[in-house]
């Protein structure tokens, strides 16, 4: 079908909310990484999220351009031409932008939306995450709302981020952040979403002791009654209705028992990137040992052609992210709750 409307994404969140799940948000950085996740998300009879960062758009692109808007545009459009052909509903987010990327790669794409609206077309993207936290919080607040404030005219849905996501991703290093910067405060959430409430619809990255990357278990330290806390503490102060959409950033090597408490607490979307990455490139280095000596010219051979033809193994790249992706709309439980059901 096609792509997702603002009111089936909104339902989708709103969904996965009151019934305790949450969606796969898919980082890609090709034709070939979206088509794995929209073949998972309908395998699975599941609604999904598919995501581009700035580096994502900017590889996405080609080496010789290396434009980070155009890429992420590239990438959309195709998303929204694939989508056609699923059963399923599609959402398009961009990831981690942060304040110095704003006027270069998140303001573009806005506009780019505004003139797909103005001309009768669907917006491009059906929400963007400004990423603030390396900000002051007042500073942090008052750049999300200028820019909740744009976005809601479009009807994009605006995702932020208070406290930091620790570890390395997409070339932004917080693997020296201080210990208390990786928890959210509640005093933080009620202060976040009094201030943006008002203004439009936004999904809140409250941060818990996640970390980018993926570590050996024990190693990441999360605490998942965190979110708890600030939806509790939102409730008190603003009411049940105030309660946060919560995103899980930084869940590579999660505890299932983890990852399931805090979809308890309100969080409907989860990022997963440095898993699909791994699953991606997995089954290409497993093609290329076990056809080595067809993939390659050497002592005067000529290889074998179906071998190292690109679409052998990124056939099989394909097909190995499809199924972790598929394990994650089981881990959080989406799996056949599509709303098209």
């Amino acid at each position: 079908m096609p792509i997702a409307t603002h009111e089936q994404y909104c339902k989708m969140l709103d969904n996965a909310k009151a019934n305790g799940y949450a969606y796969p948000a898919i980082n890609v950085t090709s034709t070939s990484t979206a088509n794995a996740a929209l073949k998972a998300f309908a395998d699975m009879k599941s609604d999904g999220i598919i995501q581009v960062s700035t580096g994502g758009g900017k590889f996405a692109s080609g080496q010789a351009v290396g434009d980070e808007v155009l890429g992420a545009i590239s990438i959309a459009q195709h998303v929204h031409l694939m989508a056609q052909k699923y059963d399923v509903c599609i959402a398009l987010h961009t990831d981690h932008c942060h304040p110095e990327k704003v006027d270069s790669f998140l303001i573009p794409l806005i506009e780019e939306t505004e003139k797909r609206r103005a001309n009768g077309q669907p917006n491009l993207f059906h929400s963007h995450m400004f990423d603030g936290s390396v900000l002051p919080t007042d500073q942090n607040i008052k750049m999300s709302q200028e820019l909740l404030e744009r976005c809601a005219k479009s009807e994009i849905i605006l995702e932020i981020e208070t406290g930091v996501v620790g570890g390395e991703e997409d070339g932004v290093n917080n693997e020296d952040t201080p210990a208390d910067k990786l928890y959210t405060t509640p005093e933080e959430m009620v202060e976040v979403t009094r201030a943006l409430r008002p203004l439009g619809k936004f999904m809140y990255a409250a941060t818990f002791g996640n970390v980018h990357g993926v570590y050996k278990p024990g190693n990441v330290k999360l605490r998942p009654e965190v979110l708890k806390e600030g939806q509790d503490a939102i409730t008190k102060e603003l009411g049940e209705e105030a309660t946060n959409w919560l995103v899980f950033h930084g869940g590579s090597g999660s505890e299932l028992s983890e990852i399931h408490e805090t979809l308890t607490y309100g969080v409907i979307k989860m990022n997963i990137d440095t898993d699909t990455q791994y699953a991606y490139s997995r089954a290409v280095v497993d093609h290329m040992f076990r056809n080595y000596d067809s993939v390659l010219k050497t002592e005067g051979e000529v290889g074998n052609k179906k071998f190292y033809d690109p679409r052998a193994w990124s056939k099989a790249a394909e097909e190995s992210m499809t199924k972790r992706i598929a394990q994650a709309c089981k881990d959080l439980k989406s799996d056949g709750k599509s709303i098209l059901l």
